[in-house]
């Protein structure tokens, strides 16, 4: 399986202060590795965790994440034309749906983390997003708390 990393287990994973949220975190990693799973940053995950980081001046924490994005060839997933117009798609069927995930005048990165994996051509049954909260993902693909995915 493939495991996309949302915003929330990105920074906690890559937390250079190894709180133990991340040393858990970390371990789930490890054990979902040596299971054959494999995961994946989306670009716009990186983003947002970066932009605070940024902001922060935590250059430790920037150090970590950019570790964490290159530890293999194929972890970071940059953002692809396709899919910045998949998320436009999903995000325009779900506001005119009456499901929008975010104000109007919001990037809404939760719909980008979603099309990132979607513009994978993984299958559904392939892939899941992991996140600390699921209410927006799952609108648009398999998405489960991280502590709640297992080997």
């Amino acid at each position: 399986m493939t495991v996309f990393l949302d915003t929330g287990p990105l920074g906690i994973i890559t937390n250079p202060k190894k709180p133990p949220s991340t040393i858990l975190a970390l371990k789930w990693v490890r054990d979902m590795i040596e299971a054959g799973h494999r995961f994946v940053v989306p670009a716009i995950a990186d983003y947002e965790v970066r932009r605070e980081l940024e902001r922060a001046g935590k250059l430790s924490g920037l150090a970590a994440l950019d570790a964490w994005n290159h530890a293999t060839s194929d972890r970071f997933l940059y953002l692809s034309p396709s899919a910045l117009r998949l998320g436009a798609k999903l995000w325009a069927q779900a506001r005119n749906n009456g499901t929008p995930t975010a104000d109007i005048r919001e990037l809404d990165c939760d719909v980008l983390i979603a099309a990132q994996a979607l513009d994978t051509g993984l299958h559904i049954s392939e892939f899941v997003i992991a996140t600390v909260n699921v209410r927006h993902l799952t609108l648009f693909a398999p998405a489960e708390e991280w502590q709640n995915i297992h080997p």
